[in-house]
């Protein structure tokens, strides 16, 4: 295979010829590129070529599902893809447009020892990208990214006889009756369904119909220009959109599903804004009425009540604080043996026997009909209101570049470290401990924290804060940890604040 290079310009012989592939692409647990400009066509099928070349070297069974999400170019990419696997010798099934969770579905319901979906995930247009995994339901981590991106860069994909294609009909209706079962709400519910124009129009309306919830829709028609919004259900943007609708339909809250389908947000009837993480602690309170004793792992931007909230330390359940990332989650998850895991992001991986334990939406969605139908008696603002209150920022991301933002990192910590070691104080109060798991974590001596970490999807680092004390507090973490931040130059402005 020849070697891709980061240096082939575009409207070139050479560009329609030869591999180009921007090494930062390869991202600790999926690959990531801005297309054209980072990556070309046949860079694509020297990607697919690697991922085959990597089965065959760790023993994998030469069978892969692949999908693609819905964007205009998403076909391009996946066709690129697949001819790079068969020129690997592996027999492609491809399942076509679909959710990320839908092609993690397949693994099991074709029983594909290999997935790889083409996905820019919530990212803009513009943006490309696959998740892939070998061993179900797990996705590539650091480990298995590192070793594909040298056998990518390092030109070592090996071409072998064997490969064919296959197309397979009716994996989404498959999924579909997976996730409904025989369960049928016997409450009335009313739901503002949000998806932004994404993948997830092709699926969540359906489902939530065959739930038997009244549906408002809301951006439901597949469009990938995205007219209104990107469809990111931790952005602002789309949580205020979809709380107009919940306040305008008088719907029983709004559920919002990002680009592929992985995530879930939800906005409840008063039309506030829970953010995931919340959101998460109103599940697992549920869940631990139901299976006490339980293992929750989340991520390390989540809210510290999944340590301290005192309904799920009744039910004797055990936190765990791990990384952030679908793939560090869906691992640990299973490395636990967890009921479920929670991502500040809206990632949720319900493991069994509610879920497989990989991240999906739709799976999300019906737990949470299912919650209220086993809660009639209240509304989501219940439930919200019902939690130990805290006060926290939504999740900020100053701009690094790719090629620094992990020796930023690097130096931040040291220097957040380098405070808790002095006695200073964050927000006039003492440092507990500095959690360096994933970035910083620095825990006030109240339950307080403010964390620092370098965004594995995009170029910047990621911020978050909560008190329990008081709005004020969480503005005053902010500020202090904002201030270590600027000690950077080359960090540069937030996508949002508070």
């Amino acid at each position: 295979m020849t070697k891709p290079t980061s240096s082939v310009s575009q409207n070139t012989w050479e560009f329609l010829r030869d591999p180009m592939i921007v090494p930062t692409g390869f991202r600790e647990y999926d690959a990531r590129w801005k297309y054209p400009d980072d990556i070309n066509l046949p860079g694509i099928t020297a990607l697919g070529l690697g991922l085959g070349t990597q089965m065959h070297r760790r023993g994998i069974e030469p069978v892969i599902a692949v999908g693609n999400d819905y964007r205009d170019y998403s076909l391009t990419i996946k066709n690129a893809l697949m001819l790079g696997l068969i020129q690997a010798g592996i027999h492609v099934k491809d399942i076509g447009p679909a959710l990320s969770p839908m092609a993690y579905f397949a693994q099991f319901h074709l029983d594909a020892p290999a997935v790889a979906m083409v996905t820019a995930s919530h990212n803009p247009n513009g943006w490309t990208g696959v998740k892939m995994g070998f061993e179900r339901p797990l996705t590539h981590g650091p480990d298995e990214m590192n070793e594909l991106r040298d056998i990518v860069l390092n030109g070592e994909g090996q071409a072998r006889d064997g490969g064919k294609y296959e197309f397979v009909d009716g994996v989404r209706e498959a999924y579909l009756d997976d996730l409904v079962g025989d369960f049928k709400m016997s409450r009335k519910l009313k739901v503002v369904c949000a998806t932004g124009n994404g993948t997830a129009s092709a699926f969540a309306p359906e489902l939530f119909r065959r739930l038997g919830v009244e549906v408002v829709e809301s951006h439901n028609r597949l469009d990938y220009t995205f007219p209104h919004y990107n469809p990111n259900p931790e952005a602002m943007e789309m949580l205020h959109d979809m709380s107009a609708s919940v306040k305008a339909s008088g719907a029983d809250f709004a559920l919002g599903f990002d680009g592929d389908g992985d995530r879930c947000g939800v906005v409840d009837d008063e039309g506030e804004e829970i953010f995931a993480d919340k959101v998460g602690v109103i599940m697992a309170r549920d869940l631990a009425s139901i299976y006490p004793g339980s293992t929750f792992v989340a991520d390390v931007k989540s809210t510290g009540l999944f340590a301290s909230d005192p309904v799920l330390q009744k039910h004797g359940i055990t936190a765990d604080y791990w990384k952030t990332g679908h793939s560090h989650m869906k691992r640990r998850v299973k490395e636990l043996g967890a009921l479920a895991g929670f991502e500040k992001s809206g990632h949720y991986f319900l493991a069994e026997p509610i879920g497989r334990g990989y991240d999906c939406g739709m799976r999300v969605a019906v737990e949470l009909c299912k919650l209220m139908d086993r809660n009639p008696d209240k509304s989501m603002s219940d439930l919200r209101k019902a939690l130990p209150q805290t006060f926290a920022t939504p999740t900020m991301s100053p701009y690094a570049a790719d090629t620094e933002k992990y020796d930023i990192l690097a130096r931040l910590v040291e220097k957040l470290v380098a405070k808790h070691e002095a006695g200073e104080k964050i927000a006039g109060r003492t440092i507990k401990e500095v959690v360096t798991v994933n970035g910083a974590r620095v825990i006030l001596d109240n339950g307080g924290w403010g964390l620092v970490r370098a965004s594995s999807n995009t170029p910047n680092l990621v911020v978050v804060c909560e008190s329990p004390e008081s709005d004020a507090e969480m503005r005053a973490i902010f500020a202090d940890i904002d201030a270590v931040i600027r000690t950077e130059p080359a960090v540069g402005d937030y996508d949002q604040t508070i």
